[in-house]
C-alpha cells in the first residue's frame, strides 16, 4: 500500500487523493503537520524539504508531488 505524505492545506495532495480514489488505489495518508516523524521522513527523502505530496511505495522508493501516472505505473510495475 502506498503512503501519502500531506497536509491538509495541500491542493496537490487533494488532487491526487481524488485521482488515486477514482482509479481504486489504497493508500495511507499522513499529515506531516500532526505527526513530526512524518515529516522528518518527507525531509529525508526531499533534501530537507518538507515536500507534499511525497508518496512512499512499499519498496521504500519515494516519488515527490508525482502524477497519477506515474504512481500507476510504478504500482502496475510492483504488481
Amino acid at each position: 500500500m502506498l503512503t501519502i505524505y500531506t497536509t491538509s492545506w495541500c491542493g496537490y495532495c487533494t488532487r491526487l487523493k481524488r485521482q488515486l480514489d477514482q482509479e481504486g488505489i489504497p493508500y495511507e495518508m499522513v499529515d506531516i503537520e500532526q505527526n513530526p516523524q512524518a515529516e522528518q521522513i518527507v525531509r529525508a527523502v526531499n533534501n530537507g524539504n518538507a515536500t507534499v505530496p511525497t508518496v512512499v511505495f512499499d519498496d521504500g522508493t519515494a516519488m515527490t508531488n508525482p502524477s497519477l501516472r506515474q504512481v500507476t505505473e510504478k504500482v502496475a510495475s510492483a504488481a
